[in-house]
Order: structure tokens, then sequence, then C-alpha cells
């Protein structure tokens, strides 16, 4: 999902775009002990049927086919739970704040996506339901899928709020770009170790395709830094972990001259023009600027088949260069979750369907892939292809297969490798691992201090990041800022409980 380097990166593993399979053959081909097909309404004693809520993040526009994705889902949990599931698509450039708005608000809403670096604050704020005791009774089909160590990464004080999902649980980092200007202009993506080795390659699209951005950014403005950085951020980059976590010793990322560094570069090439003067404002995913014609490349956090994934979003193909090798931290498997908002009239209910989406393959692939026959065709049991006259770019329904529950159980799509589960199996277990995996900051005690200096980050990062801002000017005064916000405090009690954690879990 995400890489490494000298930067500051990894805040939201969207960029993680792994297309996972569906299909929805009417038969549960998941049935079994793992299936989550023995969860039912009587089951659970449950008669009256009830209606979630389900919000999810979209990285393009809302699908045109969603809600025959939604009848076809609901023929499905209206049998097992006497549930109907209403799906709520938001896009991920509004996400934070519509959601933010519905749970202050008390709207009607059951499920939803969490981000890693939103999470331990929106526990603070005591917006999720705590998950324990209802995954022991309706959700032993996700520990399972999960195994303990990744379920347990999640935990905050020894409690569980959210459930990662199945999928590239680390991260590796790099750069992508079309392949046809890879062989226009015969760039060398073999040299390519550190980014700034990246600078010739920018060069040569700036010179040559004056209408073209050479390195575009993701969706909601997000800086670079997302998709790139050697630091385990502890989930909210308020005191980090620097090389990849390989120390315990929590320190402040925007003092390091490492960051400082990196921002220099980024100011360089902002004003060299390799990076976009809307970076600050842009609302397109990177695959829509790249499919538009728009950008060249970006950074990208990659994992095993990351090219023919990306090549399929982005209708044409994309070669990529890998920068650094693949790191498990926290944010790397807790960047996309799964809990229940406190405003459910029924977690049980909620925390059943959740168990389905990591134990159905009906279920997985239907919100993977979409319905058979309409938008994909078995080639063979495990394998799919878009029907006759289907294209990624006129399908009616693409899932975001990374996102939806266990996506192990999703269908291979034809041109991707197919042992692709497998080999993602084996990139989690091989990947350097954080010393601090597993661990996650309970902000509840510093709670002022941690919406002061989410403020401050959110007035100067993203500009200081994507290079609009001269860090030699600018970078004096948001370090400032951050120390008089409380960023030290914050530090100290991280470091704190780090300390109590690795203890406790012989570290």
């Amino acid at each position: 999902m995400t890489r490494k380097h000298g930067w500051i990166g990894g805040l939201l593993a969207i960029p993680l775009l792994l297309a996972a399979c569906s299909s929805n053959n009417g038969s549960n081909e998941a049935a079994g002990p793992n299936s989550g097909g023995s969860t039912s309404a009587a089951s659970d004693g449950a008669g009256e049927p009830y209606e979630l809520t389900m919000a999810y993040f979209t990285l393009g526009s809302v699908p045109k086919d969603q809600l025959l994705i939604q009848d076809e889902l609901n023929k499905i949990t209206k049998a097992k739970l006497n549930t109907t599931v209403k799906l709520l698509p938001i896009s991920i450039s509004t996400w934070q704040n519509q959601i933010n708005l519905m749970l202050t608000s008390n709207e009607k809403l059951d499920l939803m996506p969490i981000l890693g670096n939103t999470y331990a604050n929106q526990v603070a704020k005591g917006q999720l339901v705590e998950l324990d005791e209802l995954l022991a009774k309706h959700g032993t089909g996700i520990l399972e899928a999960l195994g303990q160590d990744y379920a347990s990464a999640a935990m905050i004080n020894g409690k569980t709020y959210a459930v990662p999902s199945v999928r590239d649980l680390a991260q590796s980092y790099g750069f992508q770009i079309r392949k046809d200007l890879v062989d226009k202009y015969n760039l060398n993506l073999g040299q390519v170790k550190e980014l700034e080795d990246l600078e010739p390659i920018l060069k040569t699209i700036k010179d040559n395709e004056p209408n073209m951005i050479p390195l575009v950014n993701q969706a909601g403005g997000s800086p670079f830094s997302d998709t790139f950085s050697t630091r385990d951020s502890l989930g909210d980059d308020m005191g980090v972990l620097l090389n990849n976590g390989q120390d315990l010793k929590v320190v402040n990322w925007f003092e390091t001259e490492e960051y400082a560094a990196t921002l220099k570069l980024m100011r360089e090439w902002y004003k060299a023009g390799y990076i976009g003067k809307d970076a600050v404002t842009n609302k397109e995913s990177t695959s829509d600027q790249i499919k538009g014609g728009k950008g060249a490349g970006n950074l990208a956090n990659m994992k095993p088949g990351y090219d023919v994934q990306e090549s399929r979003q982005a209708g044409m193909p994309i070669v990529s260069v890998e920068m650094m090798p693949p790191v498990a931290k926290t944010s790397t498997v807790t960047n996309i979750m799964w809990g229940i908002a406190k405003n459910s009239d029924k977690p049980e209910r909620a925390l059943q369907f959740l168990n389905l989406m990591y134990t159905d393959k009906d279920i997985v692939n239907l919100l993977d892939w979409g319905i058979e026959g309409k938008h994909y065709v078995k080639v063979s049991d495990n394998v799919i292809d878009y029907p006759q006259g289907v294209t990624a770019g006129n399908v009616g329904y693409a899932g975001t297969g990374w996102l939806f529950g266990n996506q192990f159980l999703s269908y291979i799509f034809k041109g991707d490798d197919e042992q692709l589960w497998e080999k993602m199996k084996e990139f989690n277990t091989n990947a350097i691992k954080s010393k601090a995996l597993g661990f996650t900051f309970d902000s509840t005690s510093v709670k002022t201090e941690f919406a002061a200096v989410s403020n401050v980050l959110s007035q100067y990062r993203l500009a200081l990041e994507c290079g609009a801002l001269d860090p030699d000017k600018v970078l004096p005064e948001f370090i400032k800022k951050l120390k008089d916000a409380g960023i030290d405090k914050i530090i100290a009690e991280k470091q704190k409980q780090l300390d109590a954690w690795a203890a406790a879990n012989g570290k």
C-alpha cells in the first residue's frame, strides 16, 4: 500500500487502489464454517427487519449502477439477517467533513470505513462503538480472517473499536507513470532509487509535454508525503518513529532534517512546474488525472499486482518502479478499517453484516466487482473479465477491493496474476515490521492539544508539502505554531504510552 522514504507520509493509505474482484452468482460459494452463513436473524433472535446505513468513500464519481448493487446485496442480506443495507457513497475529497457532520448531528449511520489518521481521535470523541463483545458473539469470521496479530493491531487501551480490512497489510513505496511516455522518451526507471532520482524524468515530461503535469497528487489535495515516507507516523504524525520504527524514540517529525530536506525538494519541483499549481486544491484522483491526460505519473503506495491494477484503473498501460521495500506498521494495518458509528440503532446487526463482508464470497465479490453477467463474466472458477462490449471506461460499477472487508475472497481479474492473493499474503508476512506494530495512541488525555495541533496541520501542512509555500520562510513559523498548540505535550504522552505498551508486549 504505501512506501517509505525521507518523507512525511502515509496518513491516508488510500492510493492503495487494489483492484479487487467480485461476483454474485446466486450461490453462496463461501458457505461453510467461515462463510458467515450461520449468522442469521433467527439465530440471533432478532426477528424484526432492519435497514442499516453503510457509508463508504469513492475515489472518483459515484458508480452509475450503485443502486443495482444495493438491490442485489439486499437479496442476500435480507435472507441471511432480515437486514437491508442502504449504501451511502461519499467522495473522498469531502469524506471527513461529511462523516463528522453525520456523527455530530446524530444522523442515521451504522457502518463506515475508518481511516487510520482519524481513528484515535474518533475513539477519544466517543464516536465509535466498542466491538469486543460484538466480535466475540457475531464476528468470529472477521477474527479468523484477520488473525490475532492484525486483529489486535487496532486496539486502543486493550479495546477494539474498528477492524482492518484484509488486503495488503504492509506497504511499499514508489513512482508510477504512463508506459507510453516511458517508451516515447526512453525513460530509465531502473535508475530511480531515491526521490531525487525522479527529477530527470519529471524534467523530460515538463519540457516535452507542456500541457501535462509531471507529478500529480491524490484527490482531496493530499500531500505527496501520504504516499512516500520512511517514518512510522504512529497514526497521526504528532510524534513519530524514524527508520520505519526500528527504534522506539518518539520525535517531532516536522523538526527533523529529513522533513526539511523533503520540503525543499518539493518547493524546487513546484517552482519548476513538475507539480501542478492546483495541487493544494486538487479534487481529482490520480487515476482520473492520468486517464484524462492531465498528469503523467504520481508517487504511490504499491503492492503485488500493482501495475496491472493501475493500468485497469487508468484505462491505459501503467508501469512503476519500487523505491523502498514493504514495511508493516500499525498505520499500514489500520489505515483502512471498518467501525460502527455511535449513531447506530442496532450495532449487533451492523456487526453481523460486517462479518459477512469478511466471510461471504458472494457479498465480497458483489461489492468489489458488481453483478455477474452485467459488470463481469467468469472465465474460470476464480478468474473474471469484462463482458463483451464492456470496458474499464464504460463499466457501470467498479468497486475498491481493498476497502470492502476481505479482499482475499475476491475473484482475480483476467490479466492479474492468478496467484495474486498468495503473493499478497507472502508480501504481508515478509515485510519489514515496525517495532511499534500493534501500538495505537490514545489521545484522550491530550485531546485539547490534539485538536489544536490538528488545526495547525490543516492550516500549513498541505501547502508546504506540495511546494506551494517557501519552507525557508514558513517552516519555522509552522514549527512554532505546532509547539504553541502543544505538540511537545502530545509527544511526551505518546512516548509514555509507547514505553508502557512495549514493556507489556516484551518489545
